[in-house]
């Protein structure tokens, strides 16, 4: 089972990925084509493109690392992610006008389909990021029981009594408590032992 979802993860990474470069290839030369009718050459030509695909990914990466389980919205990710969606595909659409309504949606696929992938895979990484979460939380030991603090405290009045109190280790280790617990515990027996009351919570 498990094989096959890394099978199923790894296709589903190498198509997106095809996807996204064959997108990326079509984008990149009609924003640059665009680009020089309308006066662009030399490196600022070539480098335009860059600045208008790379908008998406740089916002949807910033989307990724700054949402929470919470839902809060980082609102310049949304920014960026929607400026470039706008520009690219008004770019490609632009380019497929010169030939018609049949050519601005064939040349505007590729970028729509971009678009799609990028949204897509950020949303399987942040359902993934989730899920790992959750996991975590799962392992996370739950509050031992008040009995059980009460045997470690009742052990640990026996053992000074004897002069041989058990350790902070021990007592998380005996009766299951963490380690703040123990020390808690310890906290409170040596208190009463020296005539004085718990500290309250």
């Amino acid at each position: 089972m498990r094989d096959a979802k890394l099978l199923q993860r790894g296709a589903m990474w190498i198509l997106a990925a095809g996807v996204a470069g064959i997108a990326a290839v079509v984008s990149y030369s009609h924003i640059y084509d665009l680009g020089r009718l309308h006066g662009g050459s030399g490196a600022p030509g070539r480098l335009l493109p860059f600045s208008v695909d790379m908008l998406i990914v740089v916002g949807e990466l910033m989307l990724l690392h700054e949402a929470d389980e919470h839902g809060h919205r980082f609102w310049l990710g949304w920014v960026l992610v929607s400026s470039g969606i706008l520009a690219t595909m008004a770019a490609n659409l632009a380019y497929g006008a010169r030939y018609g309504i049949t050519g601005a949606l064939i040349w505007g696929w590729p970028a729509y389909s971009f678009v799609l992938v990028a949204a897509g895979m950020i949303s399987v990484m942040k359902r993934a990021a989730q899920r790992q979460g959750g996991a975590s939380a799962d392992t996370v030991p739950s509050p031992v029981p008040g009995d059980a603090e009460t045997a470690a405290m009742a052990s640990l009045r026996a053992t000074l009594a004897a002069d041989n109190p058990w350790s902070n280790n021990q007592l998380a280790d005996r009766f299951g408590l963490t380690r703040a617990q123990a020390t808690k515990v310890r906290q409170q027996v040596t208190a009463q032992a020296n005539g004085h009351q718990p500290p309250k919570e």
